[in-house]
């Protein structure tokens, strides 16, 4: 279903090393235009967001969002290609980890849209140890912002004030993260009619189950 890439020794050596493994072209062209019609229609039940948030540094939210439990309701595409038995095993040998995917419905699959000038996704680590986002819509240019930043082999999130690295990534491009120990944040979208459109996809271990926050809550909840 995806295009993931083969090789997987050298490239679990590069994310163990950097906690970042950026996938280009990781979705085929016609599953690219399956999903941007699911995007637009799911997008007519996500919600606004608007806050800072307390427990990441009163980092900013400043986006449109849909939880896991919706999409599951509504979409037979996209729970399906979350829980694709190959991409499970290949996450599993890149990573290094015994890779399920997370139980809880909220969290496992959600969409996150930025489309108004200032939209960010602030300062965070996730819940869970693995992200794998899948870019519906992206700003060709880097200028336009929407860029991730992330600082490999660090978790606190003053470290991406001196140590970020950025990284830009095109529509139907993807990346892997190791999201619970590298401190991230999506840059703020700087010009009226970008848009940043992506599936956040979460997976676990077996003894990760358990939230260690509740900030997914305030994202995704109804």
């Amino acid at each position: 279903m995806l295009s993931l890439p083969g090789h997987a020794p050298p490239l679990s050596d590069h994310f163990a090393a950097e906690g970042y493994l950026r996938l280009p072209s990781l979705i085929p062209a016609h599953l690219s235009e399956e999903l941007k019609r699911e995007a637009e229609r799911l997008e007519k039940l996500a919600v606004r967001r608007d806050f800072a948030m307390a427990a990441t540094d009163d980092s900013p939210r400043h986006m449109t969002t849909l939880g896991g439990h919706t999409i599951a309701r509504e979409s037979v595409l996209i729970p399906r290609l979350y829980g694709d038995g190959e991409l499970l095993a290949w996450l599993g040998t890149v990573a290094s980890l015994p890779v399920v995917e997370v139980a809880d419905p909220l969290e496992r699959h959600v969409l996150n849209i930025l489309h108004r000038p200032g939209d960010t996704h602030g300062a965070h680590t996730d819940d869970y140890p693995l992200a794998l986002v899948l870019f519906i819509e992206a700003p060709d240019d880097p200028a336009d912002g929407g860029l991730l930043h992330y600082t490999p082999r660090a978790g606190a999130l003053d470290a991406l004030r001196t140590a970020a690295v950025r990284a830009h990534h095109r529509s139907g491009d993807g990346y892997l993260l190791r999201a619970d120990t590298t401190a991230h944040r999506v840059t703020a979208l700087r010009r009226p009619g970008a848009r940043r459109t992506v599936l956040n996809f979460a997976y676990t271990t077996p003894d990760r189950q358990q939230a260690r926050t509740s900030t997914a809550s305030h994202l995704y909840a109804p």
